[in-house]
């Protein structure tokens, strides 16, 4: 006659070769056995449910199941963060799911990847919701910037420039140069930035400095034409360009035409004042600008290397078709022949060091880019003296053309002289 088996104590491991009702003292008590990485005892509630024990004594939740003939396993979770019934729970969703024919596993891994992509997509709508104009225009100006001259990538910083520094004007350095007329645009979110947006800017910029709005206006619609051409900017713009609005046109009104010239009768005492200004390097470059007829920044920017005196011209680093040559007068060449050598620049900004204890005397820049800067003071100090309110650097410019036309110089020969596309 047979005994019955004895019962297991409630002190003994789970017999992992057996089903058993999930409890926690039984998954207290799993061990894994000596010599494996890992054991698993099953739930006889929920069918595919394990409980799994490394080596080391970690355990957890894990789901097995038979799919096209092969074992899959997916991790519910940690045992310490899971309850029992928790696990059976999903145990059983995770059973219903592979009943339909799919894989938890790569449902898990779609779903991880459709996080994944959503987080990416917020972060990027996040990013162009920040975007700021400012930020759009720096872009601009990188990618555009080796295609561009030195004046027009000059201008564009000009225009969105937050002013503030001391002033560069000769005799002015006490004052803080103002923030250009794009620059309360620039803080503003590119997505902020319609129709309405640019016609209030334009009205504001326009009542007080038209001129330098109109230039700054033409500039931001290249810009946000440049913008509807790159999926990352258009996407936060209209359709249509915010800044080609008849209003914004309206308020900037049409340029005036400039009339500050010097007449025939003008001439003598223009330049008898301008003579006789003390820095005999301005009053050259005053007369310079007059009886060349170039733009006041290709005379300040001309080197001693542009300067030809066996052939008698001028190289001009012209701002639209890169360089020009002009005739080289005899008036020109004998100013330009009284200026000292101080560095590379025919206009330099620079003192002479006189010799000091046995130390040779020598030419010291006075300016960090070693030249002047635009002589408006000056010209404007002896305009007033000689009765000529008005007149402007670039009226020299305009002086020129119209003095050509007494002289009876075909127009064309005019305009080449003066750089005219």
């Amino acid at each position: 006659m047979g005994y019955p088996m004895a019962r297991p104590r409630k002190t003994d491991a789970p017999d992992l070769s057996q089903a058993c009702d999930l409890t926690a003292g039984a998954v207290e008590r799993l061990v894994c056995p000596p010599g494996k990485a890992q054991a698993f005892l099953r739930d006889a509630v929920s069918p595919g449910l394990r409980v799994r024990v490394t080596a080391g004594g970690a355990k957890s939740f894990v789901f097995e199941a038979k799919l096209n003939r092969q074992t899959i396993r997916r991790t519910i979770g940690d045992a310490r963060a899971w309850s029992i019934e928790d696990a059976r729970k999903e145990a059983n969703r995770l059973r219903v799911t592979l009943d339909q024919g799919q894989d938890p596993r790569e449902l898990e891994r779609q779903q991880q990847a459709e996080k994944a992509a959503a987080a990416v997509a917020a972060a990027q709508s996040a990013e162009m919701a920040s975007l700021t104009v400012g930020k759009a225009w720096a872009a601009y100006l990188e990618a555009r910037r080796p295609v561009w001259g030195d004046l027009h990538y000059r201008d564009h910083l000009d225009k969105a420039k937050a002013g503030g520094e001391p002033s560069s004007k000769r005799g002015d350095k006490r004052r803080l140069t103002q923030p250009g007329p794009l620059f309360p645009l620039m803080a503003l979110p590119l997505n902020s930035l319609s129709a309405a947006t640019v016609e209030a800017w334009a009205a504001m910029e326009g009542a007080t400095r038209p001129t330098s709005a109109r230039l700054a206006w033409r500039l931001l619609k290249v810009f946000l034409n440049w913008c509807a051409e790159h999926p990352a900017y258009a996407s936060q713009l209209p359709a249509k360009n915010p800044a080609t609005t008849n209003k914004a046109r309206e308020v900037l009104g049409k340029p005036g035409k400039k009339s500050d010239v010097l007449q025939r009768e003008q001439l003598a005492v223009w330049f008898q004042h301008v003579r006789q200004i003390s820095n005999r390097t301005i009053s050259a470059c005053l007369q310079v600008m007059l009886l060349t007829g170039a733009r006041p920044g290709e005379v300040q920017a001309l080197r001693w290397e542009d300067v030809d005196t066996q052939w008698k011209g001028l190289t001009i680093r012209d701002k639209v078709e890169g360089l020009r040559i002009i005739p080289l007068t005899p008036y020109v060449a004998q100013l330009l022949a009284t200026l000292p050598r101080a560095n590379e620049w025919v206009f330099a900004s620079a003192r002479f060091v006189h010799p000091v204890s046995g130390k040779p005397g020598q030419w010291v820049n006075s300016s960090a880019s070693g030249r002047i800067a635009e002589p408006n003071i000056p010209h404007t100090n002896a305009c007033t003296a000689a009765g000529l309110n008005g007149l402007t650097l670039h009226g020299l410019r305009r002086s020129f053309a119209s003095l050509t036309e007494w002289l009876e110089i075909p127009a064309g020969v005019t305009a080449q002289i003066q750089g005219h596309k």
